[in-house]
């Protein structure tokens, strides 16, 4: 147990759908940041694996964030799982002795175990519309409702989800991708050693990274590699949520499972271009999708569908091609091909100069230290929630058990 010590700082809880060692994105880039100067405790969805009675675990991450797991036993109904989160919940703060000063939201259903804690802010970090993903959890609209009525600040993931909350609530602010350039940046060394995995692969090579689900176009990646049999198509990701089955298989298209975060902009230096073949369905509606500007930080070209949030700025500043169905696509591919590559990274470095996560972690601090205090009007909630100086913000290669980014 980590005593808390004296005069420090409140602490943070984070409530995520999102494991923090499946893929490293935006709630391990922000938290990671905060957790430079309090103590961050990220608390999952519960795991239902205990044979016995149910209990937390939980690991200090080298990032400073304690990542917290409840284990449940199978076959409790959605009143014993509520109570018993709740029950779970107090049992951390106790041990812990966490003064829950703001309480950080992913997921609005979590709100029903952790509704009865009167922290100084509640902030919802909404990055998705996840009502419209595939296995949305019943009852998500009318949770999202209840989160929006009681925080004090949300954060949206991009500026379409913004445009459909920003009624919604007084205090919203758009908040999209970021990226570490320096960490993607290294994939623009094209020609040197690739990953064992992906130096066989024959040019020219098109890549996706990203969870491979519901949201990714697979008849369009099927029917681009048809038409194109001499391209190999990359597709680095763990497949969830969707049977294995439906994805397009061909000689030119190569799974290649998950990678970690820090092994990305390997892939990256070995590719041509970059895709991003999203499908245009509910669960894409309003995404937002950070691999965007990694991708250009890597100095890869990029062809996307008509998802909002990468027409407006990418296919507006002409860094990435926009297409639909299969001929516009591979003929945007055929256009990227031949690329100026010093001309194109010349424009995406003038976007990607102000799209760092420290700005963006700033920015939401600033916020957050707006917030009146309930016990004192005049003050802010903390002040010791200050912006983070620049500092490399990729994980540390050593770690024993790396983060998953896709």
């Amino acid at each position: 147990m980590r005593e808390a010590p004296p005069g420090r700082a409140e602490d943070v809880i984070c409530f995520s759908h999102l494991r923090w060692h499946f893929v490293y994105q935006r709630p391990q880039h922000l938290l990671s940041r905060c957790a430079r100067g309090r103590r961050v405790f990220f608390f999952e969805e519960p795991v239902f694996d205990s044979v016995e009675d149910s209990h937390l675990s939980s690991i200090h991450d080298p990032s400073g964030v304690t990542v917290v797991v409840p284990h449940l036993r199978s076959g409790l109904e959605p009143a014993a799982i509520e109570a018993t989160l709740r029950r779970l919940l107090d049992v951390l703060i106790d041990t812990e002795r966490i003064q829950p000063g703001l309480l950080w939201y992913y997921t609005p259903v979590a709100l029903a175990f952790s509704g009865h804690l009167a922290p100084h802010a509640i902030v919802y970090d909404c990055m998705d519309e996840l009502s419209g993903f595939a296995g949305a959890p019943a009852g998500l609209r009318d949770a999202e409702s209840a989160l929006l009525a009681r925080a004090h600040l949300v954060f949206t993931g991009g500026h379409s989800l913004y445009e459909a909350k920003r009624q919604r609530h007084a205090n919203i602010h758009p908040f999209p991708s970021s990226v570490d350039v320096p960490h993607f940046a290294r994939g623009r060394r094209r020609g040197g050693p690739q990953p064992d995995d992906q130096a066989v692969i024959p040019h020219p090579r098109l890549g996706f990274y990203g969870v491979v689900d519901e949201r990714l176009d697979r008849e369009l990646i099927g029917a681009a590699a048809a038409l194109r049999p001499d391209w190999h198509f990359v597709i680095v990701g763990p497949v969830v949520k969707i049977d294995p089955a439906t994805l397009p298989r061909a000689a030119n298209i190569h799974y290649l499972g998950s990678k970690t975060y820090e092994a990305l902009p390997d892939y990256l230096a070995g590719w041509d271009v970059a895709l991003l073949p999203f499908a245009r369905n509910e669960a894409t509606r309003y995404i937002s999708p950070t691999k965007t500007p990694e991708y250009l930080a890597g100095g890869c070209p990029v062809v996307s569908t008509s998802i909002r949030d990468v027409v407006h700025p990418y296919g507006d500043l002409g860094l990435a091609r926009i297409a639909d169905d299969p001929d516009a696509f591979v003929a945007a591919c055929d256009a990227a091909l031949l690329d100026d590559p010093v001309e194109r990274q010349r424009g995406a470095d003038a976007l990607l100069c102000r799209m760092s996560w420290d700005a963006t972690w700033n920015g939401m601090a600033d916020l957050i230290a707006q917030i009146p205090r309930k016990d004192c009007p005049s003050c802010s909630i903390t002040s010791s929630l200050a912006p983070v100086s620049p500092a490399p913000s990729r994980p540390s290669a050593s770690r024993p058990a790396p983060a998953r980014r896709c």
